[in-house]
């Protein structure tokens, strides 16, 4: 691959209609998934159709370590939303922060989701406030592909990213004319609609909108212990975005609108008889807007100018039984860019940004008296980065950059960055990365699961920026046993904290102390994977992840609780009769880990076991493809593994013993969904 063609896919992942020199376009998502190409010759052919089956995950052998989750990968299972994306993924790990709320985290690199840049067609997006519930905030429907960049990432997109990007790529309005409608219905009462469409007025505006709903019909507690399992959410989210495509100026423009509500706590069917019910209600309403713009000015060397602004309005109202916590966040994002080639072995990119983040709060989080506190954490900061990539061959890519920022509250940030990439034969791939990142802590937005028990909640009052070094490496390859395919992948990962906020549960088993860290901090991350497909319709893969992660909390280096040490993954894709079928298995191994020190009960025993051992969860799904639409049917967690107490002290959720905060396993038991897809293309 020329270092032209590089160039190119790096500017169509922002401006994805853009036009490269071989009039060909290029995306990051157009290459990773599922093509039909029609070929129409008047005098000779009325239609061929030729599909073009690729695999659903594919890594990019260029700069970043980047591993491309194509839509025919996510339609393996429900991807009801995006914390739903990464079932047959062993990189990202998906878990619950409480039993109460439904609000997930990823872990990347075994690291919380707080160290990943999110970003939404590279822009950042669900930060702060957002971050709880963020990954329900986008429907899978409206996904083309998701990109997880591990390590050190580009300095183009800030100096956020710790442990790595993951970048959505939505469905883009200059695709073919279509609508697509996607229905889902699971055994527990919840519902799900979307439906998306593109609209095309003359060569150079496209539309699109999407639409998107849920609801849960009835609730559950299969434990019994009166808080139901899951939390109800209604949820109604649309968006409508546009593009002009001009010969040298391309723009794109979008606004999106969310509004949510979750229930969650006492207020199932057997709780009528309660006198004073716990409840819990997380009120949110969230506005979006963004635009992207380019002026292609030297189209034979990739030379361009590129402006994106984005903004968000985030307003939540949460209350945890007589607690609550309103947030109203603010956010704007702007960056220039600045591109251009040279000999198709030397390339610039330089660029100014500026992010600022406002945040009103209102809040009592004591539950022994009423203390009422309203705070503002306002930081603006502007930045300047500059990134040169060396590409002499195509078996070889060197990229390094360099940014400067200046936080309002922090000061000056230094984030250099380097990229290696070696390809001395077609089936090696050699990768290693280094750089630092980042990240302003917001403590009681960054911790809101933590009200979900009766902890008192200790935040010191200097909190410093937070600050990491990541290292890493690894290769990746193929080859062939007769004819049977292997793809091998191999990599390590070692990230080092010099500052750090720290959430420490083992000081006091009634209290949560939001501090700096005092110690180390480290992790270790491995993983080994291996993919073959033994006939043209079966591919199977396993994998294995190891992630050891340690904190000095200033009592000496101990392991972090309420993390799994350890992942096994294995799926199996089969999809026989031209596609007309298709069959997908999934059982992921979850390693034990410790738990929080505990308090002891009124028998003298600890109210929960020091560690929790390795449990597993299957799932499956059966799919039927038909000419414009398919239907589906799977279940999830088909072991039906559940923990066994997550909600602690529930008896008494107003004591001070109550803790919904002890997860680290599933809550729901075996669970059985159904839906159908419909999709129509006018060509």
């Amino acid at each position: 691959m020329t270092l032209k063609s590089i160039l190119c896919i790096y500017l169509a992942a922002i401006f994805p209609s853009i036009i490269c020199a071989d009039s060909i376009s290029v995306g990051i998502s157009s290459l990773s998934e599922p093509n039909d190409t029609i070929l129409q010759t008047p005098s000779e052919l009325k239609e061929i159709v030729v599909n073009a089956t690729q695999s659903g995950r594919r890594k990019l052998r260029t700069g970043t370590n980047t591993e491309i989750i194509t839509s025919a990968e996510l339609k393996k299972a429900a991807c009801c939303n995006l914390g739903e994306s990464f079932t047959t993924n062993p990189s990202v790990d998906v878990s619950y922060t409480d039993a109460a709320t439904g609000a997930r985290q990823i872990k990347l690199l075994g690291l919380g989701g707080q160290y990943v840049q999110m970003l939404t067609e590279n822009y950042p997006n669900f930060r702060g406030a957002a971050s709880a519930y963020g990954l329900g905030y986008m429907p899978g429907p409206w996904m083309s592909s998701i990109q997880v960049s591990k390590g050190a990432s580009s300095v183009k997109n800030g100096y956020e990213s710790v442990t790595g990007q993951i970048n959505i790529e939505m469905l883009k309005p200059q695709n073919d004319q279509s609508l697509s409608i996607n229905a889902y219905a699971n055994q527990m009462g919840k519902g799900e609609f979307n439906a998306t469409g593109n609209l095309h007025f003359g060569e150079r505006w496209k539309g699109g909108v999407l639409l998107h709903a849920e609801n849960s019909f009835a609730t559950h507690d299969g434990n019994g212990d009166s808080f139901i399992d899951a939390p109800k959410i209604r949820q109604l989210s649309g968006m409508t975005r546009w593009i002009y495509q001009g010969d040298r100026y391309v723009m794109q423009a979008g606004v999106k609108i969310l509004d949510e509500l979750r229930e969650s706590g006492q207020i199932g069917h057997n709780t009528e008889h309660l006198l004073n019910p716990y409840t819990i209600s997380i009120d949110t309403r969230r506005w979006e807007a963004f635009t992207k713009n380019a002026y292609i000015f030297d189209r034979e060397n990739s030379g361009n100018v590129a402006l994106i602004l984005s903004g968000s309005l985030h307003d939540q109202d949460s209350r945890y039984g007589k607690q609550f916590y309103n947030v109203d966040q603010k956010n704007i994002y702007a960056s220039l860019m600045f591109e251009q080639t040279w000999r198709e072995t030397h390339a610039l990119s330089t660029g100014i940004s500026l992010n600022g983040d406002y945040y009103g709060q209102t809040m009592d989080i004591s539950r022994q008296f009423s203390e009422v506190r309203h705070l503002k954490e306002n930081e603006t900061t502007p930045g300047v980065y500059v990134q040169y990539t060396f590409t002499p061959s195509s078996k070889f890519t060197g990229m390094a950059g360099l940014r400067y920022d200046h936080s309002s509250i922090y000061g000056s940030m230094l984030t250099p960055r380097l990229h290696l990439r070696w390809n001395p034969i077609d089936e090696l791939s050699l990768h290693a990365s280094a750089g630092k990142g980042y990240r302003s802590p917001h403590p009681y937005a960054d911790n809101t699961w933590l009200l979900a028990s009766a902890r008192s909640i200790l935040i010191d009052e200097d909190l410093h920026q937070e600050e990491a070094w990541n290292f890493g490496g690894g290769l990746s390859g193929k080859f062939h046993i007769g004819n049977v395919a292997f793809d091998w992948n191999a990599e390590y990962y070692y990230t080092n904290f010099l500052h750090q906020t720290v959430v420490d549960l083992n000081m006091d088993p009634h209290a949560a102390h939001i501090l700096d860290l005092t110690g180390k901090s480290f992790s270790h991350s491995a993983l080994a994977e291996l993919s073959m497909t033994p006939i043209s319709e079966l591919t199977l893969t396993l994998a294995g992840k190891m992630d050891d992660v340690r904190i000095d909390f200033g009592r000496g280096v101990e392991a972090k609780p309420l993390h799994s040490r350890w992942k096994g993954l294995f799926t199996a894709s089969y999809a026989p009769m031209m596609g007309l079928w298709q069959f997908d298995v999934s059982l992921a191994i979850n390693g034990g880990g410790k738990m929080p020190v505990s308090y002891a009960d009124k028998g003298g025993e600890n109210a929960w076991a020091r560690t929790y051992k390795a449990f597993p969860q299957l799932n499956a799904q059966i799919t039927r493809n038909f000419r414009h639409w398919s239907i589906y049917a799977g279940g999830e967690n088909l072991t039906g593994y559940r923990q066994k107490m997550p909600v602690i002290g529930a008896g008494d959720p107003w004591g001070n013993n109550f803790d919904a905060t002890m997860v680290y396993g599933p809550i729901e038991g075996a669970m059985i969904y159904v839906g159908f897809r419909y999709n129509i293309t006018k060509y």
